[in-house]
Parts: structure tokens; C-alpha cells; sequence
């Protein structure tokens, strides 16, 4: 049999005060309760714990091993019914966050860092995706919030701009390019080039293909890759050359260069994405934290409709895009 936390509480106050008086005043109990309690205690363990005289008591040896682990006990009672009221007020719990390849380069660890060092109780999930298969998670409730390339117009989804960037030309440092100091779209008509599997990258492409469709051509992928390291694999190995954002500078690989592309003004957006019924209360905490971080400047932002460009609208309004 175990003894109940009360009388594991009335020993300790016993042992700390080595006065049985003293410890009753401290628990706010009668000192002939408390002496019953520790009696109690005593024949449920079946050995003594005080030895008591007139003058004084004094705590056995087997009192201060149990006394060693009475206090481990209490402590993590403590500890445990904080992190419940933490939890219940969003400083605790768990985050299940998603990212794509473009956030991880950019904003987005400094902003985890600032969040963890303010809210240390929230245990975060992370974990990469698409864009597209971030949607679908954020709609089953497996993710509480996703970095996206956005905007993202759906019902039911709220966002945030975290990051504006410039497209870019990469290609391999011994391609004919790779001496210029910029390039136009024009440039790049008749290139190889290598991009994300058609199916993943299917939204980056949303936004990629209007652009050199607006120059008059459609590029020609002749490799595909999962993820932007894959890209810039082949790309230093001269299978072609890729469009990207100017983000890529971080971490690039030895044998690239990137070419800002004159005639490109668009940017791309990297957003912060939730379900607008979102209930978590450490993701309620976290989009609150979001909120205070100032947004990039909007302009030369754009999304989709169809085949066009529209100027991209604050996510916050009620327009369309």
C-alpha cells in the first residue's frame, strides 16, 4: 500500500521542523492530528521514522531516505499541476509548426528563437513540407501553424506576411551567365532548366510560370529535384540553371553564382498560415506573438488568378487576392 500525499506532506513538515508543534501550526492542523497522521504513516510503512522524547525528535535514518524522496515527490506534484495551469493558459503545452525551404533560410529561425525564449514552456514540433501538403495538414488539425508561400486565399485560414523576397537566376559559376552581373528573362528563354517535382512544387510554380509566360516563353525543366538542396545539386553540376529566391545566399553550395533578373519586380511570399477555428492555446500564443512582428514592405508582391497577375491586397482586407 502507498500512503496518500497528505500524510506524505505531514511527514516532511515534521521532519524539516523536527518540532511537532511547529509543523502542525504550519499545516494549519491540530498537533494531536498530526501526531496520529505520523502513527498512521509509521504502521502503513512499517518502520519508524521520528524517534520522540519530551525535550525533542529526531528523525531516523530510514526518515531521511524517505524524506529524500517524499520531497522529490511533492516537487514534481508542484511542478506538474504548473505546467496544467500553464497549459491552460497557453504558456505550456505542445506547437506543431510546418515549414518549406524558402522559410527555413529566412526569417523563420529567428523568429522560433524569439518565441522559445519568451514562452520556454512550449514544446515545438517541427517539420518541413510543401506548401500544398502543409494545406492539407492545417485542414486535418495536424499542424497548428505552417509557413507557406503565399498568400493563401481559402476560407476558414487566417495569415501573416513573415518574409518578402526577390526572384533570382542561379547557375552553375562555369556557365556563360555566371560573368554577368544581372540578367533579364530574355536571357534565360532557351536554358535548361532544373526545378522541384512538378506535383510538390506545384504552388512555387503557381507563381514562377506567369512570370516567363509575361516574357513570352515557358521554361524547359529537364531535371527535377525534391527540395532546393536537390536543385542546387544539379544545377552546380551544369544540368541547367533554376529561378529561385534571393535567399538561396544562405548556405549556398561552392560553384554557383546568382544573378539578380532586371526585369522581375514580383516577390515572393512566405507566410505565417492557421485555421482561423484554431483553439489551441500555446497556437493562440504564438499568433499573438506573430502579430507583433513587423511585415515586410508589400510592394512588388503579387498572387494568382488563373493565368494573371494581381496586385497583391494586406491579407487582412476582404479582397479576393
Amino acid at each position: 500500500m502507498r500512503p496518500d500525499l497528505r500524510l506524505i506532506s505531514y511527514f516532511v513538515a515534521t521532519a524539516e521542523e523536527l518540532h511537532f508543534r511547529r509543523a502542525a501550526e504550519r499545516l494549519g492542523i491540530a498537533q494531536p492530528a498530526l501526531s496520529r497522521a505520523i502513527q498512521a504513516l509509521e504502521a502503513e510503512l512499517d518502520v519508524r521514522l521520528f524517534v520522540r522524547s519530551n525535550r525533542k525528535v529526531r528523525i531516523t535514518d530510514a526518515g531521511r531516505i524517505f524524506l529524500d524522496h517524499a520531497r522529490e515527490v511533492l516537487g514534481a506534484l508542484d511542478r506538474g499541476l504548473e505546467d496544467v495551469r500553464r497549459t491552460k493558459d497557453g504558456r505550456a503545452g505542445f506547437l506543431s509548426l510546418g515549414y518549406t525551404d524558402f522559410s527555413i533560410v529566412g526569417a523563420l529561425p529567428e523568429i522560433l528563437k524569439q518565441f522559445r525564449e519568451r514562452q520556454p514552456g512550449i514544446r515545438l514540433n517541427i517539420s518541413h513540407g510543401v506548401t500544398l501538403a502543409q494545406l492539407q495538414r492545417l485542414k486535418e488539425g495536424a499542424l497548428d501553424v505552417g509557413f507557406v508561400t503565399g498568400p493563401i486565399n481559402q476560407e476558414g485560414l487566417d495569415q501573416r506576411i513573415i518574409q518578402s523576397e526577390a526572384f533570382v537566376c542561379v547557375c552553375s559559376d562555369t556557365h556563360p551567365l555566371a560573368k554577368r552581373q544581372s540578367v533579364t528573362l530574355a536571357d534565360l528563354e532557351h536554358e535548361d532548366f532544373v526545378h522541384g517535382w512538378s506535383d510538390d512544387w506545384s504552388h512555387f510554380y503557381d507563381y514562377l510560370m506567369p512570370i516567363c509566360r509575361r516574357a513570352g516563353f515557358t521554361p524547359r525543366i529537364v531535371q527535377e529535384a525534391s527540395n532546393t538542396a536537390g536543385i542546387l545539386g544539379l544545377v552546380s553540376c551544369g544540368m541547367g540553371l533554376t529561378i529561385l529566391t534571393d535567399k538561396v545566399h544562405s548556405g549556398l553550395p561552392k560553384g554557383l553564382a546568382v544573378l539578380p533578373i532586371d526585369d522581375v519586380t514580383e516577390r515572393l511570399l512566405t507566410i505565417a498560415l492557421w485555421r482561423r477555428d484554431q483553439r489551441s492555446e500555446p497556437a493562440q500564443n504564438f499568433i499573438r506573438f506573430l502579430r507583433t512582428l513587423p511585415e515586410p514592405p508589400l510592394e512588388g508582391g503579387f498572387c494568382v488568378s488563373g493565368r494573371e497577375l494581381l496586385p497583391l491586397q494586406h491579407p487582412s482586407t476582404e479582397e479576393p487576392c
